[in-house]
């Protein structure tokens, strides 16, 4: 398969296949774990570890799972690496452990791993598995980052550094970084629902909203751009 082809297949993951913000999958942890940058961060990576590892494995043993049992058998090699990653986690970051809870046990039965597994991995060669896994790995990890991003901003009115991932507070002592506009001496304009439960919804809708129409807008540009390419075409057999 050429370069621009693998460029191609991972990109896709990031944009027009987007799981979160396309297909409308993963909305568990899109919703539990973006109250922070950091916790949205950290699964991000961990679930792109699980797609990663699983969609090899998969790609690789392809040939080999009968088809009775295929679904039964990307489960089972889902959940190995599921708790892989916990047994990792656990060890050398508790706190995004702790933070991330029952969610990080339920990527076991994620709809973006085991729709990769079944759409891409089990169909196509290990290469291509992988760049696949890692384009809807990012994808995925940049989607629930620009929710938590929201959430946190505009419903806490700081970023906080340092609580989930504790090595970075020794480097910037366990501040946050505050929004001047929402949040100082004597006011705070932050808007608390956005943290709760329902900000989560609320934040996730707008954002496919605004995708909805930026695209929307581009459709529409399009067929005036062809519209007015027809009536500036000239006429054949014109004197």
């Amino acid at each position: 398969m050429t370069k621009t082809k693998k460029s191609s297949i991972f990109l896709h993951g990031i944009t027009s296949e987007n799981a979160l913000f396309v297909s409308l999958l993963g909305m568990c942890p899109a919703l539990a774990v973006t109250k922070s940058i950091e916790s949205a961060f950290g699964m991000g990576v961990l679930f792109t570890l699980v797609l990663f590892g699983s969609s090899t494995l998969i790609s690789l043993l392809r040939k080999l799972i009968p088809d009775a049992i295929r679904i039964p058998s990307y489960i089972i090699i889902i959940a190995t690496f599921v708790t892989l990653v916990k047994m990792l986690s656990n060890a050398f970051l508790p706190e995004l452990y702790s933070t991330l809870g029952v969610f990080l046990s339920l990527l076991v039965v994620n709809c973006v791993i085991l729709g990769r597994a079944e759409a891409f991995a089990s169909k196509n060669s290990v290469s291509d598995s992988m760049i696949d896994a890692l384009g809807n790995g990012v994808g995925f990890t940049l989607a629930i980052m620009l929710i938590a991003f929201f959430r946190e901003g505009l419903g806490a009115g700081y970023f906080s550094l340092g609580k989930t991932f504790t090595f970075i507070a020794d480097w910037n002592r366990g501040q946050a970084i505050t929004i001047p506009f929402l949040k100082g001496p004597g006011y705070d304009y932050s808007l608390f629902v956005l943290i709760n439960p329902a900000g989560g919804f609320l934040v996730l809708g707008l954002v496919l909203a605004s995708i909805a129409a930026i695209k929307n807008a581009k459709e529409q540009k399009k067929k005036v751009d062809a519209r007015l390419a027809k009536a500036n075409k000239p006429q054949g057999g014109a004197q």
